[in-house]
């Protein structure tokens, strides 16, 4: 599967992969600024962005375009970085091929079954006829009826592109991503655990991480540091990107 990607700065790979119903774009800050010292690469993973859709959504699937994607590029060993579902993808690849991860960030997410939380937005999502609007605006205001966050909202429909000939469409592939959500949601594992460098950055205000997940996680990742950034939820890189992108930095740099 040739993944949709863009590619900043010289040095050492890292490579970051975003969260359920995101894009690369979602990262462009950051990368810009870590591309300083590295070769950036964003990726659209599956089934997102422009990337390809398919009709399967798994971590195992994901892993395999990860691996793909890097020996097609002459990649053989980069660090990688990946938010919620970009996570755990991280995750399973490093868990898969420990010999390709030199680094392993993994920001707000836990190698556990996660009980959903994404219903309603894939309930109000699939119930729009996009095809017959003209503006974003009309979008919104229906999905304002269901979703009161504006943030959520205004994240959500980045991912709306404009049809040739009238009409908008999902660039990513919500049917697929529906049929899937307990794959999305499903634990991380592997025959070995991965005992390179990693780091697991959580929000303070987020219950995506608790401690009692440490075990799982050192069970799976022996190495692993954890850091909490303060006045931060889910959203880290969006909400406290300078806090992340100190965090991050020093431990690449390490």
């Amino acid at each position: 599967m040739e993944l949709n990607y863009r590619i900043f700065g010289q040095g050492p790979p890292l490579l970051i992969l975003h969260g359920l119903f995101g894009t690369l774009d979602n990262w462009i800050t950051l990368g810009k600024r870590w591309a300083d010292h590295y070769t950036v690469v964003l990726i659209d993973l599956r089934n997102h962005g422009r990337s390809p859709h398919t009709d399967q959504h798994d971590y195992p699937g994901m892993a395999e375009d990860l691996r793909e994607f890097m020996e097609h590029k002459w990649m053989y060993k980069a660090s990688i970085l990946g938010h919620s579902m970009g996570g755990k993808t991280a995750m399973q690849f490093a868990l898969e091929h420990p010999d390709m991860v030199e680094k392993l960030v993994v920001v707000d997410i836990a190698p556990k079954t996660y009980p959903g939380g994404h219903e309603l937005i894939f309930e109000t999502l699939l119930a729009l006829d996009l095809k017959t609007m003209d503006y974003r605006e009309e979008a919104d205001d229906l999905i304002k009826a269901r979703i009161d966050d504006l943030g959520v909202r205004q994240f959500l429909l980045k991912n709306l592109s404009r049809v040739r000939g009238g009409g908008f469409r999902w660039k990513m592939n919500l049917p697929v991503l529906w049929a899937h959500y307990q794959d999305i949601l499903g634990a991380i594992d592997g025959d070995e655990p991965f005992a390179g460098p990693t780091l697991f950055v959580r929000g303070d205000r987020s219950s995506y991480v608790l401690d009692e997940d440490l075990p799982l996680i050192q069970s799976l990742f022996p190495a692993a540091d954890l850091v909490t950034i303060p006045d931060a939820g889910h959203w880290v890189h969006a909400e406290q990107p300078d806090e992340l992108y100190e965090v991050v930095t020093r431990f690449l740099d390490a």
